[in-house]
């Protein structure tokens, strides 16, 4: 199958009421994992990297073709997008790299000038056939500041979609990124009335905040796109962490990484599982 558009994997999960696992990566082991993980489990999966990777990397070009040489080799479809972007510029990179869908996040600005910045973006990629997400209410939890008591209005964000053309829409329903612990309180009768009064597919930013039952609990009431990062950081931290523990002259990276790598296809396996139930 290898790769394809992001809608071509986040429409059908919609009709179906299914959710779709989006999981980032900072390292060419997460990428490897991921798609390892999404075979076994035999589904789709969205390969992100953040604005935040991109810096890591100083660039683009190194991660996002690496990553996408990962996606093509796949024989599940995995969506390769660019998640949190704040750059009309690194859209633009993105976009030529060859990226199946961007996300523009304007959140933290007031609604109109949001919706001016963001139905600019949208208008550029829609052009080159690229499918957009944004993010009305802004998601706390950036520079590990939680600020999980931000909402998004139902009436807003129908608003917002039919200004703007976006193709999906972050909301704030209780989550936080960079959460350790996973026990965030999600506003489900929100997420039902989001579902309800927006046309178009809802994305959780934060989900590694998020316990399995209430993951699966957000996909009934409509979430379809389920974004999750730390979580797996911590499965791929604890691995390597273990196998450093057990062998003080262990030197060889392949060793530990690979490690992790093994420790993160079993959780994207599984959750993958949890979101498709």
């Amino acid at each position: 199958m290898a790769l394809v558009g992001t809608g071509e994997i986040v429409a059908p999960a919609l009709l179906a009421g299914r959710g779709v696992g989006a999981f980032n990566v900072i390292q060419l082991e997460h990428a490897q994992a991921i798609v390892a993980g999404a075979e076994r489990a035999k589904a789709p999966v969205i390969l992100q990297i953040s604005e935040n990777a991109v810096r890591y990397h100083g660039g683009l070009e190194s991660i996002g073709a690496a990553t996408l040489a990962v996606a093509r080799a796949a024989w599940v479809p995995v969506a390769v997008h660019l998640d949190h972007a704040t750059s009309p510029e690194l859209i633009r990179e993105s976009v030529e790299l060859g990226f199946t869908s961007v996300m523009f996040d304007a959140s933290a600005l007031a609604y109109a000038d949001n919706v001016c910045a963001t139905s600019e973006v949208v208008a550029r990629c829609h052009a080159e056939g690229i499918w957009v997400e944004a993010e009305l209410g802004e998601v706390g939890g950036k520079d590990g500041v939680h600020a999980p008591g931000a909402r998004t209005d139902p009436a807003e964000a129908a608003a917002f979609v039919e200004s703007t053309g976006v193709d999906s829409l972050a909301v704030a329903v209780g989550t936080s990124h960079a959460m350790l612990t996973r026990d965030a309180v999600l506003d489900l009768d929100l997420i039902a009335a989001l579902a309800e009064a927006v046309p178009v597919p809802l994305v959780l930013h934060g989900s590694s905040g998020v316990a399995d039952e209430h993951l699966r609990a957000a996909v009934e009431r409509g979430m379809t796109k389920v974004n999750i990062a730390t979580h797996l950081n911590k499965a791929f931290t604890a691995a390597v962490r273990a196998q450093l523990a057990s062998d003080d002259h262990l030197v060889d990276t392949r060793r530990y990484l690979g490690a992790g790598r093994a420790a993160v296809a079993d959780e994207v396996a599984r959750l993958l599982g949890v979101l498709r139930a």
